[in-house]
């Protein structure tokens, strides 16, 4: 199996890992059994997040007298001394560790530095001191804050959004991590299921020798995608190029990638399956998003009252509010038959 060392970290891992978000939304038994199928399929590499409710305490759970054996990085969201303490000794305890491979400020909305009065770098080193962590990384999806980071020399390691619907602009950011020895993490490999073949994606992937995928798993039946693409690793063929490059077409642009970040709305608003919805009934069965359930909460969009909020917290850009309304009046064509998808 093909491995990878994490940039400057010299951490070397499977080229394939694992994004542990998903499981908070399955039981613990689900949840363990799937991560140790994870890794005795050849994964070592598994990434989680204090803010992913009860991840951590699944990965503890299924990792626990085994601890060596895996790479475990985490983040903390807090952007105070108090809270950054509090997060790191939480998720030691979860994990059922006394260490973490990587430990990640989770989508700062600054390069923090020593010095800058926030006091957060500070606390990095000091865990570092004790022992609590081994390396220093961050996450984010706003590509200044990502350069300014790089540019830094201060972190380790940058988790960041990237795939084969990357910009030209996202494609050098892995190439500039490269040369500066940092490792690059890619999140979203799959677009937050927008890309709906995962071999093709899995060979764009390949081209890139520092860039390390963690694959959003919840089902077995997808962790057996990428076990069987490790055992067989699938080529960048001319069929996948075009398909690519069609979807390439059809998706790089003003569309909600899924992440999250604009949620809670105040209006309780499911932005990040509504903001998209036309896109995820086009590009996987229909079925499941005309259900009773799915309807009731597209309805909801009729509720927004344009406060902002989301708009301003989205890390594109984007006009979030006018894109709840397309993809509303969209879905309501689709339900009333004026429109036929998939």
């Amino acid at each position: 199996m093909a491995q990878i060392i994490l940039g400057s970290t010299g951490i070397t891992t499977n080229r394939n890992a694992f994004g542990a978000l998903p499981i908070q939304r399955v039981n613990m038994e689900t949840a363990v059994r799937i991560l140790r199928k994870a890794y005795e399929g050849g994964m070592t590499f598994f990434d989680t997040a204090r803010m992913y409710s009860d991840s951590e305490e699944k990965l503890g759970r299924a990792f626990e007298g085994m601890r060596e054996k895996v790479f475990i990085a985490t983040k903390t969201f807090s952007n105070t001394p108090e809270g950054f303490w509090k997060d790191l000794d939480t998720s030691l305890s979860a994990l059922k560790t006394d260490y973490i491979d990587i430990y990640q400020f989770h989508w700062p909305s600054v390069c923090y530095r020593p010095g800058d009065g926030s006091g957060m770098y500070e606390c990095m080193l000091e865990a570092k001191k004790q022992g609590k962590i081994r390396h220093i990384g961050l996450t984010n999806h706003k590509l200044g804050i990502a350069y300014e980071c790089i540019d830094s020399g201060l972190y380790e390691t940058l988790q960041y959004p990237f795939s084969y619907l990357s910009s030209e602009k996202e494609i050098e950011l892995a190439e500039k991590c490269k040369h500066a020895g940092m490792g690059f993490i890619a999140m979203k490999a799959l677009s937050g299921g927008l890309i709906t073949d995962s071999s093709s994606a899995y060979a764009f992937i390949a081209q890139y020798d520092n860039v390390l995928p963690i694959w959003g798993i919840q089902r077995e039946t997808e962790l057996d995608e990428f076990l069987n693409c490790m055992d067989n690793p699938p080529q960048l063929t001319d069929e996948r190029r075009a398909l690519i490059e069609k979807d390439r077409q059809e998706l790089i642009g003003e569309f909600c990638r899924g992440c999250g970040y604009c949620m809670p709305c105040p209006a309780g608003i499911v932005i990040n399956n509504a903001a998209r919805m036309s896109l995820l009934l086009r590009r996987a069965p229909s079925e499941g998003w005309l259900t009773p359930k799915i309807q009731e909460m597209m309805k909801k969009v009729e509720a927004c009252v344009e406060c902002g909020q989301c708009k301003s917290q989205c890390p594109y850009g984007l006009d979030t509010p006018e894109l709840l309304k397309k993809n509303y009046e969209d879905y309501k064509k689709i339900l009333a038959g004026e429109v036929t998808v998939n």
